[in-house]
């Protein structure tokens, strides 16, 4: 590796960790940065989701204010998402490499989608009237969450739009708890995953990616949780746009 190609995935690496812990989608940063610098894109995703762990946990404890009157709820959501990490992360192993570059510009499709209909989605929510969670609306949650662990397992880009989505239609909770929330679930799915990939198949994993990524990811989760929140949701929205249209147009050529 280059000192360039560091300095880029480090950075690449921060301002995943920065947007993961504010709105999500962080992937779309790093992983067309390594699929610029010539990684598979198998290799590009199990390097970053090791990386991302350590982003998602500093965005985490960034939270731990939001989220410690509401921990009784994140007990009961982590299983589910461990389950459907690990589902999805074999999902990633048991099927082709071909099949991960076909499916991949689809998902990133998917979670660009997502990044750009989040606000209206969560203005939907805020209009709804908060009710308590019922058993039908705990049931819808805990399958949504499966889901998302699964998505998040096989590859991540917006699992945290997707759940911030999901529990702001869900949960009466305010959106800096959700965010709590997302937070702590998306580092478990990543870190299940990475789990697996360890135990299965280590040979996947590029620890000098993952180094780089860890550390910008880390330094970025703590500006994410503390100066973040001033910057324009719009703006970032807009990065996260192009640089991914720029993905599925690297993966297609």
């Amino acid at each position: 590796m280059t000192w360039f190609e560091i300095a880029a995935i480090v950075l690449a690496g921060f301002g995943a960790g920065m947007i993961n812990t504010i709105v999500g989608s962080g992937t779309l940063i790093t992983f067309p940065v390594l699929l610029f610098f010539g990684y598979s894109p198998v290799v590009a995703n199990v390097s970053n989701s090791l990386g991302l762990v350590f982003g998602s946990l500093t965005g985490a404890w960034g939270y731990r204010r939001e989220i410690r009157p509401i921990a009784g709820m994140l007990k009961r959501l982590i299983p589910m998402t461990v389950l459907g990490s690990i589902i999805g992360a074999l999902l990633l192993l048991v099927l082709p490499p071909e099949a991960f570059a076909t499916i991949v510009p689809v998902l990133i499709a998917l979670a660009l989608l997502l990044v750009v209909l989040g606000p209206r989605l969560n203005r939907w929510a805020a209009k709804q009237e908060a009710e308590a969670l019922t058993p039908g609306r705990w049931i819808a949650l805990m399958a949504g969450v499966l889901f998302a662990g699964m998505y998040g397992g096989y590859f991540g880009a917006a699992q945290g739009v997707l759940m911030i989505g999901l529990m702001s239609v869900l949960l009466p909770l305010g959106i800096q708890q959700i965010n709590g929330l997302k937070n702590v679930l998306v580092m478990i799915a990543n870190l299940v995953a990475v789990i697996v990939f360890l135990i299965v198949s280590p040979e996947l994993v590029n620890w000098w990616v993952a180094l780089c990524i860890g550390v910008g990811a880390f330094l970025g989760g703590f500006a994410g949780a503390r100066v973040g929140r001033i910057l324009p949701p719009n703006v970032l929205r807009g990065i996260i746009v192009v640089i991914g249209l720029i993905a599925i147009v690297n993966l297609l050529v």
